[in-house]
């Protein structure tokens, strides 16, 4: 069974299911040995319960949005199921009563016949002034 959304609406279909903190849908996106850079650990999350760990921490995050730069995103579709699609998004939740934001970067691969198209996700805070 594949997924109903295209290469180039993944990242928004993904922000919502994130947005909505809805953490089953969000871990059925990944395939069961799917790797992911995660914005917020310096560890190499690989496979299911390794995802479900983090996604429990980002989900309780107060007030936790992500807001998709859409103008950004670019995909790389080499056969008619895989793509590769990146671009922009804002992480932004409350700590202490204050609104973090963390502007980052992601990369998605994907398998669209599937299911739980993600075999690999990279995401990272975008960093400062490179000179």
């Amino acid at each position: 069974m594949s997924l109903a959304v295209d290469a180039s609406g993944f990242p928004a279909y993904w922000s919502s299911l994130v947005n909505e903190r809805k953490g089953e849908a969000v871990l059925d996106l990944y395939d069961p040995e799917a790797t992911l850079l995660p914005t917020f650990s310096p560890n190499i999350t690989v496979g299911r319960f390794a995802l479900n760990a983090y996604f429990e921490g980002l989900l309780s995050r107060d007030s936790l949005c992500v807001t998709l730069h859409e103008e950004t995103v670019t995909v790389v579709q080499p056969a008619e199921s895989t793509a590769v699609v990146s671009g922009y998004y804002d992480f932004a939740y409350e700590d202490a009563g204050k609104l973090l934001t963390y502007p980052s970067r992601f990369t998605f691969a994907l398998d669209l016949k599937r299911s739980a198209p993600i075999l690999h996700h990279h995401s990272s805070q975008i960093p400062g002034a490179l000179s």
